[in-house]
C-alpha cells in the first residue's frame, strides 16, 4: 500500500513540475503580457490544450448545471470570460502554425484538431446551456442590458443556432461527425497547399534565360541558390516576391509560363499533397453542413451571418462590377495584343503574358517602370510611413522593443501608445516568405483587448506578411502591391488595436466579416496620396524623397490595368481561368 503510495504521489510531482516547466500554466512575466516565445517548445502545446480543454469543460458545466435563473452575468459574461488557458495556447499555436510552422506542429496540429473539434461541439450543442441563453434571448428587451450586452448576447444566441443547437440528437449526432471531418480536412488542405509551395524550385542555370529580369530579381534569385547550395545558379519559386517580377520583366516566355502554372497548380499533381479529392471531401461535408442547418448551400449558411446576408446581394452586385470590368479588360487585352503582333512572333496572348505586356503598355502610356519605384520603397521607410500616418490621424505613438521575445528572427516588436504615454498595445511585425510560412498577408489578435475586474487587457496584434526580403547589399524594397499590402493590414491591425470593448467576444475585429474589410480599404487608400507618399518615398541610398514627377506618373497610371486587376490573393488564378473569355 505505501508504495502504492509513493508512486501515485511521485506521478503527481512529476505532473506538477511538468506544469512548472510549461509557460502556459504561469502568467506571462514581461510588462505587456506577451507570450515568452523563446521558452515555448513543441512539447508544451499538447499537455495545455489538454489541460485548457478540461478546465473549460468545467466551467461550461458549471454554468449549464447552474440551479440558479439565468442571469446575463452568471450565463452570457461566464461563458465569454472562460476557458482562459484554451485560448492563451491557441493564440500562440495557431498563430506559429501559419507563421512558423514545422512537422512537429503539424502533427499536434492534426492530432489537436478533433478534440478542439470536439470541445466546441459539446458547448453549442449543450442543451442545459442552451436552453439558459434562449430563455435570455427570448426576454433581452426586459434585462435592462447595455448596447453591447444585447450584442453579445444575440451573438451567442446566433452562434448556438448556427452550431446545431436547436436540432433534433441524431442530427446533432450527424452534424458531430461532419464537424470532425471537416476540421481534419481543412487542415490537410493547408498542409498540402505549403508542403508544394516548399516543394517547388525552378532553377536556372544559364544567365541568358534571365534576359529582362531587374539586377535585384536576380540577385534574390542568385541568393536563393547559394542558401539552397547551388551557388552560380538562380532559383525562383511560387512564393509571390519571388515570381511576380519574372511574370513582368522576364523576356523569357516558357520560363513566365512554367512559374505561372507552378503556383496555379500547387496541390494539383497526382502526388501525396494532391487536394482534388480534399477538396472534393471539403464542398461535400459543408453543402451537408449546411443543409442539416437549413440553408440550400454553404454560400447561404456563410452569408446569413453577414452584412450582405443573401446570396443574391452578392450576385447582384458582382454584377454591377462584372459587366463593365469584362468590358474594359478586353479592351486591356486587345491593346496587349497589339503590342505583341508588333513583335512579329505570331504569339496570342495568354496568362502568362498578361503582367509582362502590361508593365510594357504601362511604360509605354506612362513612362512609368515599377522597378524605378522600388528604391523609394524601402520596408522600414514604408511602415514608418503608415506609423507616421496613424500619429498625424489618431496621435499613436509607436516605439520599437528590442528585448522582447521573438519566434522568429525576423519578427521586430513595436510598443503603441496614446499621445499622452498611456498603453495602447504591442504589435508585432513578421515581413518576409519562408517555408516555414504560409503565403498570403494577415492580421491577428495574439491577446484580444476586453476588460475584466476594472483592468483593461491591451492587445498584443501580429502583421504577417510575405514580401520582398532584403538581399546582401540592399534592404527589403517592396514593389507598389506591396505597399499597398502593407497599408492593408495596419488597418486591421489599428482595429485590433484600437479596441474599447467590455468583453473579449465583442473585441477588435469579432464583427461581421465583411464589415472587418472597411478599416484596412479606408488606411489602403492612404498609401499613394501625395502628401502621404512624400513622408515614406526615401530613396533608400542617398534619402532623397521621391520626385513629383514619379508621384504624377504613379497618380496618372492609377486606373492603369483596373479591367483585369484582382484582389491581391486571387488575381494570377482568375487571369488564367478568365482570360480565354476576354480573347
Amino acid at each position: 500500500m505505501k508504495k502504492l503510495t509513493y508512486i501515485i504521489m511521485a506521478v503527481l510531482i512529476l505532473a506538477g513540475c511538468a506544469k512548472n516547466d510549461n509557460p502556459f500554466f504561469a502568467a506571462y512575466e514581461n510588462e505587456y503580457g506577451a507570450p515568452p516565445f523563446d521558452k515555448i517548445k513543441s512539447e508544451h502545446y499538447m499537455p495545455a490544450f489538454e489541460e485548457g480543454i478540461k478546465q473549460h469543460q468545467a466551467e461550461i458545466d458549471a454554468v449549464a448545471d447552474s440551479k440558479d435563473e439565468p442571469t446575463f452575468a452568471n450565463t452570457i459574461e461566464a461563458l465569454d470570460y472562460g476557458g482562459e488557458l484554451l485560448n492563451k495556447v491557441s493564440s500562440v499555436f495557431f498563430n506559429l502554425y501559419s507563421s512558423n510552422s514545422n512537422e512537429e506542429m503539424e502533427k499536434i496540429a492534426t492530432e489537436v484538431s478533433p478534440k478542439l473539434t470536439e470541445h466546441n461541439d459539446n458547448l453549442f450543442l449543450n442543451e442545459k446551456l442552451f436552453g439558459r441563453v434562449k430563455k435570455l434571448y427570448d426576454n433581452r428587451s426586459t434585462l435592462g442590458l447595455t448596447a453591447e450586452q444585447k450584442r453579445l448576447l444575440e451573438d451567442y444566441y446566433k452562434n448556438f443556432i448556427r452550431s446545431g443547437a436547436a436540432l433534433a440528437p441524431d442530427q446533432k449526432e450527424k452534424l458531430r461527425a461532419i464537424n470532425k471531418e471537416l476540421g481534419l480536412a481543412e487542415l490537410a488542405f493547408g498542409q498540402n497547399v505549403l508542403a508544394e509551395t516548399n516543394a517547388y524550385t525552378k532553377v536556372v542555370d544559364k544567365e541568358a534565360n534571365l534576359a529582362g529580369l531587374p539586377e535585384g530579381v536576380r540577385q534574390a534569385a542568385a541568393e536563393a541558390a547559394k542558401e539552397a547550395k547551388m551557388e552560380g545558379k538562380w532559383v525562383f519559386s511560387t512564393q509571390k516576391a519571388s515570381f511576380i517580377p519574372v511574370l513582368q520583366y522576364s523576356e523569357n516566355r516558357e520560363l513566365r509560363k512554367e512559374l505561372l502554372m507552378a503556383y496555379t497548380t500547387r496541390a494539383n499533381h497526382n502526388n501525396a499533397n494532391d487536394n482534388k479529392a480534399v477538396i472534393n471531401k471539403i464542398i461535400k461535408l459543408r453543402i451537408q453542413k449546411a443543409q442539416l442547418l437549413g440553408f440550400e448551400s454553404p454560400a447561404d449558411f456563410i452569408l446569413d451571418n453577414t452584412m450582405a446576408k443573401t446570396t443574391k446581394t452578392v450576385y447582384d452586385f458582382l454584377a454591377t462590377v462584372w459587366t463593365p470590368a469584362v468590358a474594359r479588360a478586353k479592351e486591356e487585352a486587345a491593346e496587349l495584343q497589339k503590342l505583341m503582333d508588333a513583335e512579329g512572333k505570331g504569339e496570342k496572348l495568354e496568362a502568362w503574358d498578361w503582367w509582362y505586356y502590361s508593365e510594357k503598355l504601362r511604360q509605354k502610356k506612362f513612362d512609368l517602370n515599377e522597378e524605378e519605384l522600388r528604391p523609394y520603397f524601402k520596408l522600414e521607410n514604408v511602415r514608418k510611413g503608415v506609423f507616421d500616418l496613424a500619429t498625424k490621424l489618431w496621435g499613436l505613438q509607436f516605439k520599437k522593443l528590442d528585448n522582447m521575445p521573438i519566434y522568429h528572427p525576423d519578427v521586430e516588436v513595436f510598443e503603441v501608445t496614446n499621445a499622452d504615454g498611456s498603453l495602447i498595445g504591442v504589435l508585432y511585425t513578421d515581413y518576409f516568405p519562408r517555408a516555414s510560412k504560409r503565403g498570403g498577408a494577415w492580421m491577428e489578435n495574439i491577446t484580444p483587448q476586453y476588460k475584466k475586474d476594472g483592468k483593461n487587457v491591451r492587445p498584443i496584434i501580429a502583421n504577417t506578411g510575405n514580401f520582398t526580403k532584403p538581399t546582401a547589399d540592399k534592404p527589403s524594397l517592396l514593389n507598389m502591391d506591396e505597399v499597398e499590402t502593407l497599408f492593408h493590414e495596419f488597418g486591421h491591425a489599428l482595429h485590433g488595436l484600437l479596441s474599447q470593448c467590455t468583453y473579449p467576444g465583442q473585441s477588435g475585429t469579432s464583427v461581421s466579416r465583411d464589415f472587418v474589410e472597411l478599416p484596412s480599404q479606408i488606411m489602403e487608400n492612404w498609401c499613394f496620396e501625395p502628401q502621404v507618399m512624400k513622408t515614406y518615398a526615401k530613396h533608400f541610398k542617398t534619402g532623397e524623397v521621391i520626385p513629383d514627377a514619379l508621384i504624377e506618373k504613379i497618380q496618372k497610371a492609377g486606373t492603369f490595368n483596373q479591367g483585369f486587376r484582382q484582389p491581391y490573393s486571387t488575381w494570377i488564378t482568375t487571369a488564367v481561368k478568365t482570360l480565354p473569355i476576354l480573347m
